[in-house]
Order: structure tokens, then C-alpha cells, then sequence
């Protein structure tokens, strides 16, 4: 970049879009089990939607959208969620049934554990040599 073009300003993060196949078991997730707010649900073309959620008061969303072509469910979203208390939330995450690692540990960083939400995408009876589970993991237990 020249020094006679102005800088791009990029002043926050709106929404991150992570792809799930069952767009309700997701929200359901969310909503239900982890406490976030349905911010917006609306129709999109050819039977999709565009979902938002976010924890309550927060500004960044997150969009549960569908999985395609190019856009695969299950993979690492490297999303991070905070909270003032790691141990007491990974209590309750587990509580309610969520797949959560134990609280990490590490020297000059804050605790953290990665949990999976996971939708079923069929039986395993009807697709043995297929996953048949989609793994959506994030790190959502940083202590601020």
C-alpha cells in the first residue's frame, strides 16, 4: 500500500458464519443449551435461512448457516468465547449434556476448553462409511 492511499478502516466483527446441516438442531443448541439469543431468522431462496445467535448483550453474532458444496459442516471454527468464570461454566456446559473437554491450563494464558455441538446428519445404520455426525468445536471458555 502506498503512503497517498487511505487506509482501510475495519472498526469491528459483525457476524461469523459457521455451516451446519440441521439449521434448527443448531439453534436449538444455542439457544436452549448455551443461552444465546436469537437475534434474526429470516427466509432466504430455495428453503434456506439466514439465522443469527449471540450471547446475551454481545455485538458480535454468530450465523448458523447452511452447509454446501464448498462450505462443509464440522470443521474447526477457531471461534473463542469469553466469561468470568471458566470452571463454573464448563460445570454447567457439562451439565446440560455438552461435549466439553476439561479446562486448559496454560502459562500466560487464559483457561480455556473446546466443546462440540453434534448434529446428526443420519442414522449410523444407514451410512457406515460416512461421518454421520457434524463436530462444530470452538474454545468458548476464556476467562476475562
Amino acid at each position: 500500500m502506498s503512503h497517498s492511499e487511505p487506509a482501510i478502516k475495519i472498526t469491528d466483527i459483525r457476524t461469523v458464519g459457521v455451516p451446519f446441516t440441521d439449521q434448527d438442531r443448531a439453534l436449538e443448541f444455542y439457544v436452549a443449551t448455551l443461552g444465546f439469543e436469537k437475534r434474526l431468522d429470516v427466509p432466504m431462496r430455495m428453503g434456506r435461512r439466514w439465522i443469527e445467535v449471540a450471547p446475551p448483550g454481545a455485538a458480535t453474532t454468530i450465523a448458523l448457516v447452511h452447509a454446501h458444496e464448498g462450505v462443509p459442516a464440522g470443521v474447526e471454527t477457531g471461534i473463542r468465547f469469553t466469561t468470568p468464570d471458566a470452571d463454573a461454566l464448563h460445570k454447567q456446559m457439562r451439565a446440560r449434556g455438552v461435549d466439553a473437554d476439561e479446562v486448559l491450563r496454560w502459562e500466560a494464558c487464559h483457561p480455556c476448553s473446546r466443546f462440540a455441538t453434534k448434529t446428526a446428519t443420519a442414522s449410523r445404520s444407514s451410512r457406515t462409511n460416512e461421518h454421520d455426525e457434524e463436530r462444530i468445536v470452538s474454545r468458548p471458555l476464556h476467562q476475562n
